[in-house]
């Protein structure tokens, strides 16, 4: 009796057995881009490919309890567990990796505002790349403006502050990628920004030392010419 052939495996065929994860990840490769903890990669990204990564991260987590020896199949608690997880990481606390930057309407300074401005704290949430630990904190943000730069509204450096904030990140780059990023939206002639945080990895392992704060800085333009009016911007951020 002959046997009936299976048809020949397609090239659709191929790539609907093939991880979105590996997808994406092709796509990165062949643009020469790189893809770290704190990169944003929205651009590589398809229509409906986060749902399926949601899948896909879910099925991975599930892994994790499973080798954790945790039996989610009749713990109550842990039985949506790893789609919870999955969830919290793709659309909350790393969802600044996978969603285009904030849409930011800027204005023309148009009565030519040349004095210094802080906008904070603006508090912030992140997760350090080493542990995936929390990373809690506040941010000032300095613009000393010049007749060409562009406006944007108060709540506007919140949102860039989240979208860069909502990736893995490590204190000293989050806040040079800040920076980069407010640099290039407004075109200012100085930028200060200054970020103190707790970092779990601190308070919750290791020495488990609930007090300590990391406390940096990124200064540009005239803020780095400028002793007085660096110091001017310093001293106007409130004291704790």
């Amino acid at each position: 009796m002959l046997m009936k052939a299976d048809p020949p495996m397609t090239a659709a065929d191929a790539d609907a057995g093939t991880p979105v994860s590996v997808k994406i990840r092709e796509r990165i490769r062949a643009a020469r881009k790189r893809f770290h903890a704190n990169d944003n990669i929205a651009d590589f990204v398809q229509p409906g490919e986060l749902e399926a990564l949601l899948d896909e991260v879910e099925t991975k987590m599930q892994g994790v309890l499973d080798s954790l020896v945790i039996d989610t199949q009749s713990d109550h608690n842990t039985g949506d567990t790893a789609r919870r997880v999955a969830k919290m990481y793709l659309n909350e606390v790393f969802k600044g990796r996978y969603v285009k930057p904030p849409s930011i309407t800027e204005f023309p300074n148009a009565e030519h505002l040349n004095e210094l401005m802080i906008v904070g704290p603006i508090t912030v949430r992140s997760a350090c790349s080493h542990h995936f630990c929390p990373v809690i904190g506040k941010v000032w943000i300095g613009v000393m403006p010049n007749e060409h730069t562009n406006v944007i509204g108060l709540s506007k450096y919140a949102r860039l502050a989240e979208w860069v904030m909502g990736r893995p990140q490590i204190q000293e780059e989050a806040v040079v990628q800040l920076a980069d990023l407010i640099m290039e939206k407004t075109q200012p002639d100085g930028l200060a920004i200054v970020m103190e945080a707790t970092h779990y990895c601190m308070a919750w392992r290791g020495v488990k030392d609930m007090d300590s704060k990391m406390i940096n800085s990124v200064m540009r333009g005239v803020f780095l010419k400028d002793s007085a009016l660096r110091r001017e911007f310093l001293a106007l951020i409130p004291k704790n």
